[in-house]
């Protein structure tokens, strides 16, 4: 999805929301993911005012006052956190990790195949069908992709073949390499 992202050529502009809005994606966040409920002030505070930047191809990026991007999404689908703010708050996803010989393609932009999530090394928590999960490596501390699971992880084990996951953002693309938005 962010590929090739560049923030100049593909912000198209960036508006601020209103209080009502910022309440709704709010309590959106809360709903989707479960774990945030406790560092929600920490992250979105209520006093703060948020902006989103829309984008080429649909895309639209949550940032807050000191322009740094928290969550982006693509059309109607829901909200996921970017890799900065993950690195932050590694348990706000579930994780799925792959093995050794997934992390270039990962890193490349490449979707996570079923074998990389089933062999020896790689390690699946039970998710369902469209979550959004965090992508670790087998050996490392931070993850490498955020993305959504196409099938859901009893599936995968049964098929192991075909994509298991998408990956929407990663390492080194072009949401991680944008500057903040003042």
């Amino acid at each position: 999805m962010f590929k090739k992202f560049d923030d100049k050529e593909s912000v198209s502009g960036v508006i601020q929301l209103k209080s009502s809005v910022q309440k709704g994606i709010r309590n959106k966040l809360m709903e989707d993911y479960c774990f945030i409920e406790d560092y929600i002030d920490l992250i979105l505070p209520k006093k703060d005012s948020f902006r989103i930047a829309r984008c080429h191809d649909h895309i639209e990026i949550l940032i807050n006052s000191a322009g740094d991007q928290l969550f982006f999404k693509h059309r109607d689908s829901q909200w996921m956190p970017s890799l900065r703010l993950l690195h932050k708050y590694p348990f706000l996803l579930p994780w799925q990790q792959v093995d050794k010989g997934a992390i270039k393609f990962v890193l490349s932009g490449a979707n996570i195949m079923c074998p990389g999530l089933t062999s020896p090394g790689a390690k699946m928590t039970t998710s369902p069908e469209n979550a959004v999960v965090a992508i670790m490596a087998e050996g490392k501390e931070h993850a490498l992709a955020v993305g959504v699971m196409k099938l859901s992880s009893g599936k995968i084990l049964e098929v192991n073949k075909g994509i298991g996951v998408e990956n929407y953002h990663y390492l080194n693309d072009g949401l991680w390499n944008m500057k903040p938005i003042k």
